[in-house]
């Protein structure tokens, strides 16, 4: 996530977002706000991700190395998440993350995919990364957050409960 992190700082963007009040920046083709902060994270970057398939991003921190991504994705048709965080999970795999988790859950109303790796542990602290997945509307929306268990639980449970009721409220069609 950290490479993920770094790259989307290389590739920050404004012509995929506006300006709006408060700091927030607004996606301009989903309608999506990505505020300038989202529970104890603060916005580092937003821009594109990935220009071919239309995907936007927006990266924010929090104390103590606590890392979170949200991804947009232009839907061409019918969304599979587990398919579109595929490249993700054999990334997590090949650096050594174990899946310690994986299923369904509702998340701001937006039925969701999540799959969890943990990547080491430490004394007290498991290191992990949390994938999350659920169309919203013509929309994709990709979590990814990096903390450690259980430390940063209520933080990272925070932060994706807040990005799927933000997607539901402002993505056409989403409701």
């Amino acid at each position: 996530m950290a490479a993920l992190a770094s790259s989307a700082l290389a590739q920050d963007s404004s012509d995929v977002f506006s300006e709006s009040t408060n700091g927030a920046k607004v996606h301009v083709a989903s309608g999506f706000v990505c505020p300038l902060q989202i529970s104890h994270f603060e916005r580092d970057a937003v821009g594109e991700r990935d220009p071919e398939t239309g995907a936007d991003f927006c990266a924010y921190s929090a104390l103590d190395g606590v890392y979170g991504t949200i991804t947009l994705v232009a839907l061409k048709g019918p969304y599979d998440p587990k398919t579109a965080l595929a490249p993700d999970f054999v990334e997590q795999e090949d650096t050594g993350g174990k899946m310690i988790g994986e299923g369904m859950a509702k998340l701001g109303g937006t039925p969701t995919y999540i799959r969890s790796y943990e990547t080491t542990s430490l004394e007290d602290l498991h290191y992990r990364t949390l994938f999350a997945a659920g169309a919203v509307g013509d929309w994709g929306v990709q979590v990814t957050v990096e903390y450690a268990s259980p430390r940063d639980d209520a933080v990272e449970k925070d932060f994706v409960d807040a990005v799927y009721a933000e997607a539901r409220t402002r993505i056409a069609g989403g409701k």
